[in-house]
């Protein structure tokens, strides 16, 4: 499985962007997807998750961007995306997507397959 990201971009503060992440190559529709970020200076952390059928009970937001972000994913597609909104400086850093099981007991990890990653610098 080869994952690519896309969509990231400068906006201001309060803008909205929608991150897209798509398998090159692989069983997409097998996993689930998750969106993480590494800010300068900052540990990589996990945004959001989904699992391989796109459940929405298996839905996850870490509470920072719970209200804000919204995860899809269309296995039809191959893609799973990140719609982010009220975007604010803090959330600038650098969006990849990676294969996980997005379960309660294990949300992110393991994360494997990872995607090159996607710059979103959010300033005025």
């Amino acid at each position: 499985l080869q994952l690519v990201e896309s969509g990231g971009g400068l906006v201001q503060p309060g803008g909205s962007l929608r991150l897209s992440c798509s398998a090159s190559e692989g069983p997409f529709s097998e996993y689930g997807i998750g969106w993480f970020r590494q800010a300068p200076g900052k540990e990589r952390e996990g945004v959001s998750c989904i699992n391989s059928h796109g459940d929405a009970g298996s839905i996850y937001y870490v509470d920072s961007v719970n209200g804000r972000f919204t995860i899809s994913r269309d296995n039809a597609k191959g893609t799973v995306d990140l719609q982010m909104s009220g975007l604010k400086p803090e959330d600038t850093a650098v969006y990849y997507c990676a294969a996980v099981n997005c379960m309660q007991s294990s949300r992110f990890a393991p994360a494997n397959h990872w995607g090159q990653g996607t710059q979103v610098t959010v300033s005025s």
